[in-house]
């Protein structure tokens, strides 16, 4: 544990954030869970549930839980399961 004031507000502030990310990322594997599934069974609200995972691939960028080239590749590659999918 630290002794000086700054630091002791850090480690609260880094618990605080990382408390944050974790629920932000958590709540992105389960959407993005649900569009591969809808994906993988050629779901009727499969372009919905692409959309809602875009959005939030995009939220976690814009908030600093992903990096700008993770979000793209995940974009990309879930686009181009869809598109392989709607091609069968």
């Amino acid at each position: 544990m630290p002794n000086i004031k700054s630091q002791k507000d850090r480690v609260l502030q880094t618990a605080k954030e990382q408390a944050h990310n974790k629920e932000i990322k958590s709540n992105l594997k389960t959407v993005v869970k649900k569009a591969n599934a809808a994906i993988a069974d050629n779901a009727a609200d499969k372009d919905q549930a692409i959309l809602a995972a875009v959005s939030a691939i995009d939220k976690a960028k814009n908030k600093g839980v992903l990096k700008k080239n993770t979000a793209a590749r995940k974009i990309s590659r879930m686009a181009r399961r869809a598109n392989k999918a709607a091609a069968q």
